[in-house]
């Protein structure tokens, strides 16, 4: 088969290939390159910071709602109410970044989250708080999320430009798997010594670093979309999507993994204390394996520097999740249970980040921002019904059975998705020749190489 490289109009599209290069770059350099542009250092460097913020108020919100109540009914609805509008309205905001200018529609997000995280934090200092305010507030949180993911996600090209795509891709999820780690850490420290309230206050004040770093952009988005009826332009992402194979393929994994392998972390406090016998302790290890395995995987997205190998990557990936929550799902030592989180994060999150990066390779940028609303839905909006079923099922089969089935069945997602790999590899080609090499050695694994090499 021909190589892209030979593809008519290809060649402008390819930067220089290894054989050209006159030195090697340092690792770190290669590392952090979509860091040379000014704008993503502004949004790296504020967003960052409030990531750390999130994870903060997310800790202390939880901790407050069990407090408050004692109940785990309670606690993961709240988790279901903040996740739920990220299904249902994500198409709304997928059309409004495609038709609107994505900095002042992530200023606009930044701005309401803040907002939020001010009013729940006033409500807990005065003493006012009540169960339906943290219910409501985080459903306007979930409505708001729905706009600032495919906002935020589609902002990236705009940012960084199609070379440099992958690596701000994986820098953005190394930067959130970091506040994951440190986030919840600080929490725990903050609600013991000054409570809830403050964690909540000082997530509101992380929001104007973010939002500061916005404002002090200088990039040119023009509306992309047309300008007829929302709906119609809503069905168009739809069906574009739906008649595209490799991007049909991709969200549906990723809708998978999303609805039968992430519910392992919802079912953690069981195991950390009613198997493993941790406590909180052993829940805030746990956790914090898979944090660590997650930012190791975005680190070695970042350090790639093509979209070379990527579809089979997915594949690996996948198939790697599902075996290590196999694995997990019958260990009965808490110390092993940790060196098995660790491949589940890192290979989660390496499907994810490379998923990411091949849909916005090959998505034409009028339809970015509805695709990515797409890719928002499958990856955090089927996250709470996998949650609903997953704690239904661990309560009649108890939870070992229900997370090894979810690992088994991401194993047969990987397998069939590699099955399909040599087909859809003619279509990512064409695509990707249209839209422009986002950087890199040319696509060779997922238009010529037969996956079982």
């Amino acid at each position: 088969m021909t190589s892209i490289k030979n593809a008519p109009g290809a060649d402008s599209a390819l930067p220089e290939t290894a054989d050209a290069k006159t030195s090697t770059p340092p690792k770190w350099s290669t590392t952090l390159r979509a860091l040379r542009h000014r704008n993503f250092q502004l949004f790296f460097g504020g967003q960052l910071i409030s990531l750390v913020g999130t994870w903060m108020q997310s800790v202390a919100q939880a901790w407050l709602v069990y407090s408050m109540t004692k109940s785990a009914l309670l606690l993961g609805s709240v988790g279901f109410a903040s996740q739920l509008p990220v299904f249902l309205v994500a198409p709304l905001g997928g059309i409004t970044a495609d038709r609107l200018n994505r900095q002042r529609l992530v200023i606009a997000t930044q701005t309401a989250s803040m907002i939020l995280a001010g009013i729940l934090a006033w409500l807990t200092l005065s003493g006012r708080v009540q169960v339906w305010h943290i219910f409501v507030l985080a459903g306007l949180l979930g409505v708001v999320n729905a706009f600032d993911i495919p906002g935020r996600q589609s902002f990236l090209v705009d940012m960084v430009g199609k070379e440099d795509l992958m690596n701000a891709i994986a820098l953005n999820s190394s930067m959130f798997n970091a506040a994951r780690i440190i986030g919840p850490a600080v929490a725990g420290i903050l609600v013991a010594k000054i409570g809830e309230g403050w964690c909540f206050a000082a997530n509101a004040i992380s929001y104007i670093a973010v939002i500061v770093g916005l404002m002090l952009m200088h990039v040119h988005c023009a509306p992309r979309a047309g300008q007829g009826s929302p709906i119609e332009d809503i069905i168009e992402g739809f069906r574009w999507v739906s008649s595209t194979k490799i991007i049909r393929a991709l969200l549906l994994l990723i809708g998978l993994v999303s609805l039968v392998g992430m519910p392992y972390t919802v079912l953690m406090p069981i195991f950390a204390d009613g198997i493993l016998h941790g406590g909180a302790r052993g829940l805030g290890i746990l956790m914090g394996a898979t944090g660590v395995g997650a930012l190791l995987g975005a680190l070695t997205l970042a350090a790639k520097t093509g979209v070379k190998g990527l579809g089979r990557w997915v594949t690996i990936s996948c198939a790697a999740l599902g075996i290590s929550l196999a694995c997990f799902a019958f260990s009965t030592s808490l110390w092993l249970s940790v060196a098995l989180l660790l491949p589940a994060g890192y290979s989660m999150m390496l499907q994810m980040a490379c998923s990411n990066t091949l849909i916005q390779t090959m998505v034409p940028d009028q339809l970015r921002g509805r695709v990515m609303s797409l890719y928002s839905m499958m990856f955090m909006g089927m996250a709470p019904f996998g949650a609903f079923f997953g704690g239904a099922l661990a309560h009649r089969i108890g939870a070992p059975i229900t997370v090894a089935a979810g690992g088994v069945a991401c194993v047969l997602g990987a397998i069939w998705f590699g099955r399909a790999l040599p087909e859809l590899r003619i279509e990512a080609r064409r695509l990707i020749i249209a839209q422009g090499l986002a950087g890199g050695e040319p696509p060779q694994e997922l238009n010529t190489q037969p996956v079982e090499e």
